[in-house]
């Protein structure tokens, strides 16, 4: 299980290594909702990309190893402990204006980022970087829901009023 006292741990770890990420998946729903609402297997955590050599040289140094290579989309890394991180790499738009890209399985159609899904949440009362309800409601669809992502996207309808699919 990942707690977190991880998570920040590995934040610090990022800001330490100049590298910029956010939090997504069952923790980004956490941060956003200002509490830990269950236990979460890994850390689902978007990067830049340009910043991937640094943020894992970070990580290499504190013990995680790459355990699964889904590249371009996505890799895991673990540590001795088990805690996991699923990594996912961000192309940002080079005008500037803070949007952002991710590859998918499905060439040609990537995972799109607006600039305004990229806010703040808390994590055992530190402010943390993480998705924005609608990314996270997006990202929740398209896929059988697991019984934690139905609970998930019911903790989103009641604390924020937005509607899911499941």
């Amino acid at each position: 299980m990942t707690t977190a006292g991880d998570v920040l741990r590995i934040l610090h770890l990022a800001r330490r290594a100049g590298a910029e990420v956010w939090i997504a998946g069952g923790w980004g729903i956490d941060a956003l909702l200002g509490r830990q609402t269950r236990e979460h297997g890994d850390l689902d955590l978007l990067h830049r990309q340009e910043q991937e050599p640094a943020l894992l040289a970070a990580l290499a140094a504190a013990g995680f190893a790459e355990t699964l290579d889904r590249r371009p989309v996505r890799f895991v890394v673990s540590d001795p402990a088990g805690t996991e991180i699923d990594l996912h790499p961000l192309r940002f738009a080079p005008d500037g204006s803070g949007s952002a890209e991710q590859s998918s399985f499905d060439p040609g159609r990537p995972f799109r980022y607006p600039a305004e899904c990229f806010v703040t949440g808390s994590i055992a009362g530190v402010a943390v970087p993480c998705l924005s309800v609608d990314r996270q409601v997006a990202f929740h669809q398209g896929y059988e829901p697991r019984e934690q992502d139905r609970q998930d996207m019911a903790r989103l309808r009641e604390a924020f009023g937005v509607a899911t699919h499941f």
